[in-house]
């Protein structure tokens, strides 16, 4: 019997080890971990780290000289959602112990690339993860979520525009109700009915192009100025 009991024991623990592992990847928590590391070990600090989806990913991608040339992190993971964006922001935001969060995601939340989409929940993990930067020091800038008609990889999602202009305009409220910054990309990169406009789209109605790109730096650049106090 104490045999039998010191089995499930083990069998127990290898099953927790394999789902902790599973969700790990899951969240890519791998993804950033050598250079966080290397940062730490010189001792540098970021200015500002960019945490969010594919959107942030391919920013850094496609305009690497703003970020290197403004000391600016990216720590954008494409396919993103909220509650990933939560479960990894100690380690790729607060550890590396930047003056400026610069925070969008919410993409892939109406999407559901995790799980049927919940605005108060989404809003929730977002408010969470503020929460945390100012608990560390950190200020906070909330990104609007960028303008989209529809999701290619699942059609299935009605609705998208109405969908993301009432997130917005909660992250807006709540941005200003704690004094944290604001950059609102969806306005200047929409169309009349709610979609990236043409001339921003890269090729999928979703992610932006260079020109995008170089729209939204115009935009954010001024806030983090101004968070900082410059």
């Amino acid at each position: 019997m104490k045999k039998i009991f010191v089995l499930l024991l083990l069998l127990t623990q290898f099953a927790i080890t394999v789902n902790a592992q599973s969700f790990n990847e899951m969240i890519k928590l791998y993804q950033y971990a050598a250079d966080n590391a290397k940062l730490k070990a010189e001792g540098r600090q970021p200015s500002v780290v960019f945490i969010g989806d594919s959107i942030f990913e391919i920013w850094m991608w496609r305009r690497a000289d703003f970020f290197n040339s403004n000391d600016y992190l990216c720590r954008g993971i494409g396919a993103q959602t909220s509650p990933q964006m939560l479960a990894r922001f100690r380690q790729d935001v607060i550890e590396l112990h930047p003056r400026v969060v610069v925070m969008c995601i919410g993409t892939n939340d109406i999407a559901e690339n995790t799980g049927t989409y919940d605005e108060h929940y989404t809003l929730g993990n977002i408010r969470s993860c503020a929460e945390l930067a100012r608990a560390n020091g950190i200020k906070v800038i909330l990104c609007s979520v960028l303008p989209a008609a529809v999701f290619g990889w699942n059609r299935a999602v009605t609705d998208v525009p109405a969908k993301i202009d009432s997130l917005n305009a909660k992250i807006a409220a709540y941005a200003a109700e704690q004094g944290f910054g604001y950059a609102d990309f969806n306005t200047q990169l929409r169309d009349e009915n709610g979609a990236l406009q043409k001339r921003y789209d890269f090729e999928d109605g979703v992610h932006p192009n260079v020109e995008a790109y170089q729209v939204m730096e115009s935009i954010v650049d001024p806030v983090i100025h101004r968070v900082m106090g410059k």
